[in-house]
């Protein structure tokens, strides 16, 4: 074992012996500092270079990272890519944000789903700070359309209502994805 993969061993051991409530909350707190991070280095880019910078750095960022966060999801699930809507609708359970915010599902067939995102924990703050809506829509484009592709190249995605749209009060997001054949 090389010493790389020795590096982490200290910090999983740590986690053998620990009970199902406690693992639970490690991992919500480990996608809470993950989206901390995601929201701290996107600050940090819009104060230096603006907003449109900093969301063109967004969605570049998101363009790799979801597709890698697809197929870690399908590896741990043992999915092949190929799975149609099935295995994207599975796979949206497993994401980070699925740990943090309340999402859901609706009008699921094997050709399509509605996919929406009920709270948003990054949105849901500035609403209690009195801030704008937060314009994620040209990230989520991406962010949504690579995730389903990696599960299915078939997939493909259309933005139904993400801010800066109008949306109404029961969701901040939604998407539809079809299966084309």
């Amino acid at each position: 074992m090389s010493s790389a993969e020795r590096a982490g061993d200290e910090g999983v051991s740590l986690l053998k012996d620990l009970s199902k409530e406690e693992l639970i909350k490690i991992i919500v707190d480990d996608a809470k500092n993950w989206l901390a991070h995601d929201g701290v280095w996107f600050q940090a880019i819009e104060k230096r270079y603006g907003m449109e910078v900093a969301v063109d750095l967004d969605i570049e960022a998101w363009r790799y990272f979801t597709v890698i966060e697809a197929k870690r999801i399908m590896e741990r699930l043992g999915l092949k890519a190929g799975g149609g809507i099935p295995a994207l609708v599975e796979c949206l359970k497993h994401r980070f944000y699925a740990r943090l915010n309340l999402q859901e599902c609706v009008e699921v067939t094997d050709t399509r789903a509605v996919f929406k995102m009920l709270d948003c924990r990054v949105q849901s703050a500035r609403k209690r700070k009195g801030l704008a809506d937060h314009p994620c829509k040209s990230v989520g484009i991406v962010e949504y359309s690579e995730f389903a592709k990696a599960i299915d190249p078939r997939i493909r995605t259309t933005c139904i209502a993400c801010p800066p749209d109008e949306h109404p009060e029961d969701f901040w997001c939604a998407w539809e994805f079809q299966l084309e054949t």
